[in-house]
Order: C-alpha cells, then sequence, then structure tokens
C-alpha cells in the first residue's frame, strides 16, 4: 500500500493481498441473488422464438394466423415487424429477426409473447414457415472457393483480411540454422456456463425501456438497443442481473436480449426470455475455429529469429467480434519472443454457415497459443534442447519493447517457467525411463501471453469508478464495469477499503445500472483490475482527501498529523484524546453552509496506443500483459487411446495477487476450460447443422475427470498496475491444450496437431506409427 505524506494508515487494516471471500457469496449461496430469469413483474409475458430448421434458405412466406389466434398470445411478430435498420457489433449484417434469407440453423425467425412459456410454445408449434433450400457453405476452405454461393452478397464470403509484416522474414529464415513448419487446427468451444442468457425488458410511464440482463457490458448492450431499435441512448436503461457465469459469451453478440428489449418496446408490456440449452448452444458465440500455419526460424544459439503465420478461420454466418479474435491469433503470441524482429503475418475469416462465432474466454489466444507451444516443442526437439530451457531463452523480459510493439512494465514469464517446472518435478520426470507398457507417462509444456486491458474502441480504454460515502461512514462504489463471477466487485471493495482503511465489509459495490453508473466498457480483455482498480484508488483518496481537510479543520490540528484507521480519523500526538468517526465528517460535510454529499468520481485511462486503428498494427495496446505457464503429466493407454491427466501445476503472473483466493480459484477454472477444450469439447455439425447442443452430448470435464490442479502465483508488479496488479486467470486459459498435446507426444510419441486430443486420432497415430516401422524393417531387411 502507498504511504500518504499527509496522515497515517493503519496497514494491517488492509486485505490487499490477503484471501478474501467474494464480497456477493453471501447472497449467491442463499438464493438470495437475482439472477436474470429470477426476476418477476406484474403483466409480464414470456417470450419464445421460432429458429430456423434451414442453414441457409430464403424466407417464402410466414402464416402467424393460427398462432396469434390461440388463447393467451399477445403478439407473434416477424423479421418485417422489426425496425428496417441493420445491427451488429461492427459490420451492420442482420435484423432484430430473419427477413428474406436465413444463414444458420437456429437464427431466429418469429417471436412470440404469451402470458406463460407453455402458451409460447404451443403458438411457435403453430407457424407455418415456407423456405426455399439454398446451397449450403459447408467450412471455411469451401466459403473461399471460386463458384461458391456467398453467405452475405458482394463478400466472395471474405469477412475480413490482416496482412501485417515487419523486418525481412525471408533474410531472416535464409539465415536460420533451423526452420521448422506445420499446420494446427482448433474447434469452436461453446462458453459452458451454468445459466444461459436471460433478459427481462419492460417500458417504464415516461416511455423509456429497461432491460435486465445477464451481461458482462451493459453499455455496449444500451448502445446496441438503442442502434437496433432507433432509439435515443438516454431512453435505454440497462441493469445487469447477477450473472451464472460469461466467459465472454455475454458481451454484446448473443441476440436474447435484442429480442427481448424488442418485444417489450413494441408491446409496452413486461417481457421476459431465458434461453434453453438448445436455445442456448445456437444462439450463443462459440470461439472461432482455425486452421493455423506456422513456420518458424531459430538461430544456432536456439533464439527464434523469424515467424510466418497464416491463419484461415470460421466466423460463421455473421461476424461479430471474431474479426478482433482472429487479430488476436495472429499478432499477440509473437510477443512472447524477447528476440523476434522479423515476422509475417496473414489472417482470413470465411462466412459460412454455422452458427456465428465470437468472444470466448481467452480471445484467440487460445488458439494461438496451442500452435505455437506444439511447434516449440517440436523446435526444441530437434535443437536438442530441453523445451522449457527453450522457453527460458526466448522469453521476453519486463523492460522489453516487443517486435509489435507492446510496452512490457512487467513480465514473470520467466518466473512462471520455473515455478511449474519447480511444481510438477519437470526434470526428474523428464528424466525417466520411457515407458513400455500398455499405459505410457509423458509430460508436457506451454507458455503464454495475454491482455490486461486493450485500447481498442475509439482511443478510450479508461474505466470510472464513484465512491459515496454515506452518513453512517459506510462507502458505495458505482461502476461501468461487470462482475460475472470474477470477484471484480470484491477486488474494487478491497482496493477503496485499503485506501481507507476500513474493513471490506463497509464497502458496497453497487451492480451496473446504465441510469446510475459512470460509463465503462465492462468486463472484457481482462481490464476489469488495472483499470477499475487503479479508479477505485483514486477514489478512495479522493474521499479520504476531503475527510482529512474536514478533521484537520475542525480539530484544528495539520493533516501529517492525524491517523486514519478503523473508520475514524485521530490526532496523532496532540489532542490523543480527538477523534471523529467518518460518520460523524460525512454528516459535516453536508450539514454546513454549502455543504454537500461527499461523493467523488474518478477516471483511470491508460497510456495506451490504438494500435488496430493503424494498418501496420504496431503500438503498445494495453497497459500491462499478464503471462501463464502450465506444465502436465498424462498417462495414455496404448489400447484405448484414452489420456488420463495425472498432475497438473499452472502458474499466473499476475502481477500483485490483490486477492489470491480469487486468483487461485480463477485460475484453476481456467486450466479446467483449457483442459476440456484439448480433450473432449467439440461442437459437431453434419450439413451445418449442429448435433450436440445440449451438455449431454457436448462433452465437458466433470469433476471426476479432472485432475488437482495446483496453481502457483507470480507477482511480477505492473508499475501501472493497482498496487502492482495485473488481469489474473485468463491467461491461464491459453497453455493448457499444448501442454497436453506435448505430453500425449512424450508419452506415446504421437504429435496430434488437431484438438480434440480424442482416443481416435492418438490410436490412428500410433497405427501410423507400427506402420512406418513394419515398412522400415522391410527396407533393412
Amino acid at each position: 500500500m502507498t504511504m500518504t505524506t499527509q496522515a497515517r494508515l493503519d496497514g494491517d487494516a488492509s486485505t490487499i493481498g490477503r484471501p478474501t471471500p467474494q464480497v456477493n457469496a453471501q447472497e449467491k449461496l442463499t438464493g438470495r441473488a437475482l439472477y436474470g430469469g429470477d426476476f418477476r413483474t406484474p403483466g409480464m409475458l414470456h417470450l419464445k422464438v421460432l429458429r430456423s430448421p434451414y442453414a441457409h434458405a430464403r424466407i417464402i412466406s410466414i402464416d402467424t394466423a393460427a398462432a396469434s389466434a390461440l388463447p393467451g398470445v399477445h403478439a407473434v411478430l416477424t423479421g418485417d415487424d422489426t425496425p428496417d435498420r441493420l445491427t451488429g457489433v461492427h459490420r451492420k449484417q442482420h435484423r432484430i429477426l430473419a427477413t428474406s434469407k436465413v444463414r444458420f440453423v437456429g437464427e431466429e425467425v418469429v417471436a412470440v409473447a404469451a402470458i406463460d412459456e407453455d402458451t409460447a410454445r404451443d403458438a411457435l408449434d403453430l407457424v407455418r414457415v415456407e423456405y426455399e433450400p439454398l446451397p449450403l457453405v459447408h467450412n471455411m476452405d469451401e466459403a473461399l472457393s471460386p463458384g461458391t454461393i456467398e453467405v452475405h452478397e458482394s463478400t466472395g464470403n471474405l469477412s475480413i483480411e490482416y496482412k501485417v509484416e515487419r523486418g525481412d522474414v525471408d533474410s531472416a529464415f535464409a539465415r536460420a540454422a533451423l526452420v521448422h513448419e506445420a499446420t494446427y487446427e482448433t474447434t469452436s468451444q461453446y462458453p459452458g456456463y451454468l445459466e444461459p442468457m436471460a433478459t427481462v425488458a419492460w417500458v417504464e410511464g415516461d416511455g423509456r425501456l429497461v432491460v435486465r440482463a445477464s451481461t458482462q457490458t451493459a453499455f455496449l448492450q444500451r448502445n446496441r438497443f438503442a442502434e437496433a431499435l432507433g432509439l435515443p441512448v438516454s431512453a435505454v436503461r440497462v441493469i445487469q442481473s447477477t450473472v451464472g457465469g460469461a466467459f465472454g459469451g455475454k458481451t454484446v453478440e448473443e441476440c436474447n436480449s435484442l429480442i427481448c428489449a424488442w418485444m417489450a418496446y413494441r408491446l409496452g408490456r413486461p417481457v421476459r426470455f431465458v434461453n434453453s440449452r438448445l436455445d442456448d448452444f445456437l444462439g450463443a458465440r462459440s470461439s472461432p475455429a482455425e486452421r493455423i500455419w506456422l513456420k518458424m526460424g531459430v538461430d544456432n544459439q536456439g533464439l527464434i529469429i523469424a515467424k510466418e503465420v497464416k491463419i484461415l478461420a470460421d466466423c460463421g454466418a455473421y461476424e461479430g467480434l471474431a474479426t478482433h479474435v482472429l487479430q488476436v491469433s495472429l499478432v499477440r503470441s509473437d510477443n512472447m519472443h524477447r528476440y523476434l524482429k522479423d515476422v509475417r503475418l496473414h489472417g482470413r475469416l470465411a462466412f459460412t454457415n454455422h452458427p456465428p462465432r465470437g468472444a470466448v474466454r481467452g480471445f484467440g489466444g487460445p488458439q494461438a497459443a496451442f500452435a505455437l507451444n506444439s511447434h516449440m516443442a517440436e523446435l526444441a526437439e530437434k535443437l536438442g534442447i530441453d523445451p522449457v530451457e527453450f522457453m527460458r531463452r526466448n522469453a521476453v523480459r519486463a523492460g522489453d519493447t516487443t517486435v509489435h510493439g507492446f510496452e512490457l512494465g512487467s513480465a514473470g514469464l520467466t518466473e512462471c517457467l520455473d515455478q511449474v517446472s519447480e511444481g510438477i518435478g519437470w526434470i526428474t520426470k523428464k528424466a525417466r525411463r520411457p515407458d513400455t507398457g500398455l499405459k505410457r507417462r509423458g509430460i508436457g509444456f506451454a507458455g503464454a501471453i495475454h491482455v490486461s486491458g486493450n485500447r481498442e474502441m475509439g482511443n478510450w480504454d479508461g474505466s470510472i469508478v464513484t465512491a459515496r460515502m454515506t452518513t453512517d461512514g459506510r462507502v458505495t462504489l458505482s461502476t461501468g464495469e461487470s462482475d460475472m463471477g470474477q470477484g471484480a466487485y470484491t477486488m474494487l471493495a478491497q482496493c477503496c477499503a485499503s485506501e481507507l482503511a476500513i474493513p471490506v465489509s463497509h464497502v458496497t459495490v453497487l451492480p451496473t445500472d446504465t441510469d446510475v453508473s459512470p460509463y465503462g466498457h465492462g468486463s472484457i480483455a481482462s481490464r476489469v483490475t488495472i483499470l477499475a482498480g487503479n479508479a477505485a484508488i483514486r477514489a478512495g483518496r479522493e474521499i479520504r482527501g476531503r475527510l482529512l481537510a474536514l478533521a484537520s479543520e475542525t480539530l484544528g490540528v495539520p493533516e501529517g498529523d492525524l491517523t486514519v484507521s478503523g473508520g475514524e480519523i485521530f490526532a496523532t500526538s496532540a489532542l490523543p484524546n480527538r477523534r471523529l468517526t467518518f460518520g460523524e465528517l460525512a454528516r459535516m460535510h453536508i450539514y454546513r453552509h454549502g455543504g454537500e454529499e461527499l461523493r467523488v468520481t474518478a477516471t483511470y485511462d491508460p497510456p495506451t496506443f490504438l494500435a488496430m486503428s493503424r494498418p501496420d498494427q504496431y503500438g503498445n495496446v494495453a497497459p500491462g500483459y499478464s503471462f501463464a505457464a502450465q506444465a502436465v503429466e498424462v498417462e495414455v493407454d496404448t489400447e484405448t487411446g484414452q489420456v488420463e491427466i495425472l498432475e497438473t501445476f499452472v502458474s499466473d503472473d499476475c502481477g500483485k495477487a490483490i486477492n489470491p483466493l480469487a486468483v487461485h480459484g480463477q485460475t484453476c477454472g481456467a486450466a479446467a476450460m483449457s483442459i476440456g477444450w484439448a480433450l473432449y469439447e467439440e461442437m459437431k455439425f453434419q450439413d451445418c447443422q449442429l448435433l450436440n447442443g445440449n451438455f449431454a452430448d457436448y462433452t465437458m470435464p466433470t469433476a471426476e475427470s479432472l485432475p488437482n490442479i495446483q496453481s502457483g502465483i507470480i507477482e511480477s508488479l505492473e508499475p501501472n498496475g493497482p498496487y502492482g496488479a495485473k488481469g489474473a486467470s485468463e491467461t491461464a486459459m491459453l497453455p493448457g491444450a499444448a501442454a497436453i498435446a506435448n505430453a500425449v507426444y512424450d508419452a506415446v510419441g504421437v504429435r496430434i496437431r488437431e484438438l480434440p486430443i480424442t482416443p481416435e486420432k492418438i490410436l490412428a497415430g500410433l497405427r501410423e506409427q507400427e506402420a512406418t516401422a513394419a515398412a522400415r524393417e522391410r527396407r533393412h531387411a
């Protein structure tokens, strides 16, 4: 904690760096928390949507007469009833409901509002839609082939293309001692949150639209509703409900809240819309599938000096945030390499008739990390270098400016590597004799980089916190950022409480409400701790300054002779028995001539650069960068191809761990999510129809299938961060898949370059090994 020269603070009161229970844990555990689907209001109608059974088709006609006549039905509306403006995160591509054409199975075509959910479902069964099926764009290769039908007219099925080149790449490859190239493929991952999207919306007496939604970006949602419905932003209010997990999927792309908002505004009645799990699989945004071709060159010292990347990604029927996801996959992982100066990047994003893809935890980082770390393990083997040593040689350090202009005030990648190596016993386990039995053990390693904040929307990546001291001496904080289960409100309460030397329980962080909260982008890009945390500290310090000034005036004591502790201010030497409570001072702040409530607003906007506005994508986009490393020990059954994770250790460089309890919990959760993506999770399609849109068929890791996840924290102390903190846990999602792939290779010699790592792929690799060995024997016979 930074000490002030104006007054002394009771350092023992601070919880910074101490395990601290979540401030909203009790209301969740007792069932008092109001999630999106829990809210009820008199006269509320229930909304359901009819989704397209076709992946690509023209809508010939829609007959809603029978549905409209069903008792209890209040509205049956189609795309023709919606505003004729197009909506979308960046490119405006679709109406609120589909009109002339559907582009994926599950696209919303008809919306029904009825007195209860059963009636709404019955009404959907009565709607008759005539479609004219169109040829499908099955995959991203087909999408960009000449003559393929277009998902969106005049696009050639190319959503966006990036080209970035730095230095003399061809020359760098020419002088490399070793060059290796390979292709890797990743699949789409469903966010997998417990609570599907849920929204309640209504129109108030003054005609303003109010939307209560489980969103992680309330202000961005408000802008979207206003734009789509043709309303002034001031006519829309968004209230964040308690969020039952988000993992990126509840940003600003999903259509549940948009359709609900429009129906409520159209009818002037409260409307509730809760996705079924299948609705959510179809309507949520999964991560883009990517094919990554990677070529890297190293010198004779084992230093990475040249890199070329080509990525083809599938954004599905609408692009949304997938354009930014691709940019992250292309650019960000390059910034792990300290000596890399020559790089060439080419990325293309293709429209297909799959459901739309977008933001999921890690935001393009997991795809790149899988390819990069698999590639580095192969390079290390060819060089005869231990893979951890190879990564350590090339790891960036604090003070470096990377190939893409990232300025690293802190960088704990090397420390993460060391912590994980020691934690899992890397040296001992790598030195053991290879297994030759049916079950064989192997160990793998991987590292990753992620941002803490990202200047990409306009030229502002700030955060604003308003602090208000009530007349009992306690504090309420308002923020436009959100807590989606990751502990953001606890962190903000800790920062403010530390500056005022009061218990965390004396600080209440209010849910985001666009009518009363200061503006904020929301919980994206691991930005809340480093940005909102700094703003909360500034707000706490300003309140403390006002309290000290008033106490100094009242007690007749210089501020430097005052101590702040336990919600009181008292003289340190003179007048030792004179003390004023925060409550007394808050009342005095009001009840005096010209007095006012003790309220402050503080802003933090970091010294970063809007790199995405430049064609070369160069610049320092974040105030801090987080790093992680993970090691995994597996056992592979050579008869069944089954992979069992025996042990794993993940290390998270989060700067200062403001709340180690939350960091460990979120880091372990991120590792679990990466294990699922690596081994189990795959959205399966047949003719663009999702085949496993439920938790029975979409396999996610259960508690019994997960190992005991060990996690460690590296406190690299970020100069731009609150108390040295930066983003935590999202980075820990990135290295897991590659670590597992590298461990499988170490165990059985089968290199899996296409996720997920299934038993079938392992067995196919083992059969190929046997065939190759047999052919070699025949040649030498």
